[in-house]
């Protein structure tokens, strides 16, 4: 057997793996859009599994009421101030050398969400918005790139595979994503580890089907769990498939890839918090936001982000401009405490 292999002899027992299916997991390459609860189990599962190159893009960074149900973290992350992306990646790295795995602090958005996912043979969600999950449809089918959409909320999840030109995209299901504070999120309704262990197991299932070559043994359907009561159901998405009218696979109007549905802030899940972006092509110097803070505004920092206090309100700012705004949902609120502090 090959020494590069033998670590996954396991794997290739079963049969629709195999030593051929393995060399293609060792020459794939994966974009994995957030290390959040289900990005986290994702990133494990498939860097275990001997994927060869695996990009992990999160704008987040990890606190303590990550640990629940994000298990590539732990508590000295979070006394360290550690991005999502790089904390998982220096735990994957300890896992498995022999694979490369990429960190990425950025959050995904219209202006780079095609870099940050070209090349790729498959693209990942780990994601817990609509909006970026929209965007990741966009860019799929216009590289033809197949991906995974996974969610999970409460103890209920759901998982689809997107082929472009062969399977219904999302927005054939769903033509835009629903109206804030339409449908639940696990800021208002929680989330259960095992059920996101759950959702990302059939997305890591579905992933290596595809990356190993065995794209006939993909489900085909669009998969609903429901943890709490072991109910699980299959739908099929072939009827839904609008070859004629739908607005991203058929008229190819990539809205979000655009910005035409991009909004400039937005409401983080799972926390009483805001993301603020800056001006295309902004960057921040950290010293010079930290030396024209109010007296008593303490600034802690390292080479991945800057922290203080200001207003109440706790302020995270990254390299790129961006800024988590903890201590408020109110986008305007954030808003202007970015606008105080950091900029317009």
């Amino acid at each position: 057997m090959d020494p590069q292999l033998a670590r996954y002899s396991r794997q290739m027992l079963f049969e629709r793996i195999g030593p051929e299916g393995q060399r293609r997991l060792k020459h794939a390459s994966v974009a994995l859009i957030g290390c959040g609860a289900l990005g986290s189990a994702l990133a494990d599962m498939l860097i275990r599994a001997g994927v060869g190159q695996t990009r992990l893009i999160d704008r987040d960074f990890v606190e303590i009421s990550n640990l629940q149900r994000q298990t590539l973290f732990d508590e000295h992350d979070v006394a360290a101030n550690l991005p999502k992306a790089v904390a998982a990646a220096r735990k994957l790295k300890r896992v498995n050398s022999a694979v490369e795995v990429e960190p990425v602090v950025a959050d995904v958005n219209c202006g780079n969400a095609v870099a940050l996912c070209e090349g790729a043979d498959l693209i990942l969600d780990g994601t817990d918005n609509f909006e970026t999950r929209y965007l990741i449809n966009d860019v799929a089918v216009k590289l033809g790139t197949p991906w995974v959409y996974g969610a999970c909320t409460a103890a209920e999840g759901m998982m689809m595979v997107v082929i472009p030109g062969r399977t219904p995209c999302l927005r054939c299901l769903w033509a835009d994503a629903p109206p804030p504070g339409s449908t639940p999120t696990c800021e208002t309704a929680g989330v259960l580890a095992p059920a996101v262990q759950i959702v990302a197991g059939f997305q890591a299932i579905e992933a290596l089907k595809l990356l190993a070559g065995r794209e006939d043994d993909l489900l085909g359907r669009l998969l609903a769990i429901e943890a709490w009561t072991g109910r699980v159901r299959t739908f099929s998405v072939e009827p839904e498939r609008r070859s004629d009218d739908c607005p991203c696979c058929a008229e190819r109007r990539f809205e979000y890839l655009s910005g035409e549905k991009v909004a400039s802030s937005v409401t983080l899940c799972g926390r009483n918090a805001v993301q603020v972006l800056p001006p295309a092509g902004a960057r921040v110097e950290f010293k010079q936001v930290a030396a024209g803070l109010p007296g008593g505004a303490r600034a802690v920092s390292n080479e991945f982000l800057l922290r203080f206090q200001a207003d109440g309100c706790g302020v995270t700012l990254f390299p790129d401009g961006r800024a988590i705004i903890t201590g408020t949902a109110d986008t305007a609120v954030a808003r202007g405490i970015y606008a105080r502090y950091i900029g317009s």
